[in-house]
């Protein structure tokens, strides 16, 4: 089948000298990216890369990454993406339940990455060595054939890897750059960090359109007038992969549409856009606002909605299917609910993962048969709630503890269970609280702790293991944790109070 390395391969055909990625370093054309990603998967194939190989990908930002991702697609294999700047604890828990079989990095960081126990010699890109001649020549991939791991929080306390599919990222790729009008003149910058499966749709749908990608130290991203002078100076007009609370943290900015001028098109994912919007923030955005829905497990987006200049604040709509996708609201005898009624949200269709690697159980529990689709057809059971009304899907939240933190979806247990590897916690539960401006955040109850050991040492402690995004913002400290009837810790009344003991 054609991949988006076909298509960055017909560009550079096509039009060889037209701008490809703009980075602080320089400018790469089509042609000097497709070569470069030529001889790197040459590499990747000698070095035994082949499908079903998982490369873990441990590259710092910037144009090397794309090339390193790109080329483990051509040389037929899948890539795991480590954001290189988590923990080297986190880095080994996803190198572990990734099933990662070889390493592409760069000379660097050879040393700390080849602690992260991947076997053999690891392929390093700013020094690949001789590669045979000719390379063998990678076979095209099937829609089957595994094209990248992602993870999700997992309630055992390791991340779970979600394995990804060729037709999957083919057909959601296609429908962006098709639906949002992507082509030549797009200039899109690359806004979520590596490691998060929406880095795939801002860094490669552009590629795939033939537009040019814009790169830009993180840190820049993170300081609003930097940030605006990127897009000015480059002329951006898209930004393809944007959460709700970094919209909402620009809106809180001096003069947040000079932010903005000149982007034409905003879409925004991984936490609800309902707060922004009642903010009033709509009307800080000249063009095109689209808010998209779906998890990891479905090829990170399954429904999509276009946000009118005076949307309703009311409900949280989320809109209709992306091509190929099937949403089914379902009750608890997986029977579909009428209109306008709650059901939980089931996704078939392209896009649907394989299932999480090496955990067959929790696979069989959330990949299901499709009652009301074809012999063999599957399901992902989301475990979000919603109904359907004229303007397609309204979101109304999760029907269990997972929750959405700048993005990212996390299980409170994963917390918890860090918390506890501390060795004065003795309890510990992570709810979840939401602050004035409508963000989300993980408020952390724990027992056993003394007065002396403050806030900032249980951060430090939890840094070790895991990302900020899984950082509580509050810590309250308890004499004891209250329980349910049963024994069992009751978060219900420990969310009500709002973190206050």
């Amino acid at each position: 089948m054609r991949t988006f390395v076909d298509d960055i391969a017909a560009h550079a055909a096509l039009a060889p000298d037209r701008t490809a990625l703009t980075t602080p370093d320089g400018e790469l054309t089509y042609g000097e990216l497709s070569a470069r990603i030529e001889a790197l998967a040459g590499t990747l194939r000698a070095r035994g890369a082949r499908p079903e190989t998982v490369v873990a990908v441990a590259v710092p930002r910037g144009a090397d990454a794309v090339v390193a991702m790109a080329a483990v697609v051509r040389s037929g294999a899948a890539f795991l993406s480590l954001d290189v700047e988590q923990p080297p604890a986190r880095l080994a828990a996803l190198v572990r339940s990734g099933g990662a079989d070889l390493l592409l990095t760069c000379s660097d960081l050879a040393a700390p990455m080849e602690q992260l126990g991947i076997p053999g010699r690891p392929v390093l890109l700013d020094r690949p060595g001789p590669v045979p001649d000719p390379a063998a020549p990678a076979e095209p991939p099937g829609e089957r054939s595994l094209a990248y791991v992602s993870h999700t929080s997992g309630s055992t306390g390791e991340p779970s890897a979600v394995l990804v599919e060729h037709g999957g990222l083919d057909n959601y790729l296609r429908f962006v750059a098709r639906d949002y009008g992507l082509g030549p003149d797009t200039v899109a910058l690359q806004v979520a960090p590596l490691g998060y499966d929406a880095s795939l749709r801002d860094t490669f749908a552009p590629l795939l359109a033939g537009g040019r990608l814009v790169l830009v130290p993180r840190s820049a991203l993170l300081r609003p007038e930097e940030f605006g002078a990127a897009v000015r100076e480059h002329r951006v007009t898209a930004l393809l992969s944007v959460t709700p609370s970094f919209l909402s943290f620009l809106a809180g900015q001096p003069d947040p549409a000079r932010l903005l001028d000149g982007v034409r098109l905003v879409v925004s994912s991984g936490e609800s856009l309902r707060p922004f919007l009642a903010a009033g923030g709509r009307s800080l955005l000249s063009g095109g606002l689209v808010n998209q829905y779906g998890p990891t497990e479905c090829t990170m987006t399954s429904t999509r909605y276009a946000v009118p200049a005076a949307p309703d604040t009311g409900c949280d709509l989320v809109g209709t299917p992306i091509d190929g996708v099937v949403v089914r609201l379902l009750d608890a005898a997986l029977a579909p609910v009428p209109d306008g009624e709650t059901g939980e949200v089931y996704i078939g269709g392209a896009g649907v993962a394989r299932g999480y690697r090496g955990l067959p159980a929790r696979t069989a529990a959330r990949f299901v048969p499709d009652p009301l689709g074809a012999p063999g057809a599957r399901l992902y059971r989301t475990g979000d709630l919603a109904r359907r009304g004229p303007g397609g899907l309204e979101y109304l939240g999760r029907s269990d503890r997972q929750v959405k933190i700048r993005g990212y979806r996390v299980d409170p247990a994963e917390v918890e269970g860090a918390l506890l590897a501390h060795p004065e916690v003795t309890g510990a539960v992570v709810t979840a609280d939401t602050d004035a401006q409508g963000r989300v955040f993980l408020v952390a109850h724990v027992t056993g702790v003394p007065a002396d050991t403050g806030d900032p040492a249980l951060r430090t402690h939890l840094g070790r293991t895991l990302p900020p995004h899984l950082i509580p913002r509050r810590f309250v400290r308890l004499d004891r944790l209250p329980t349910t009837r049963g024994g069992k810790a009751d978060r219900r009344a420990l969310a009500e109070t709002g973190g206050r003991p």
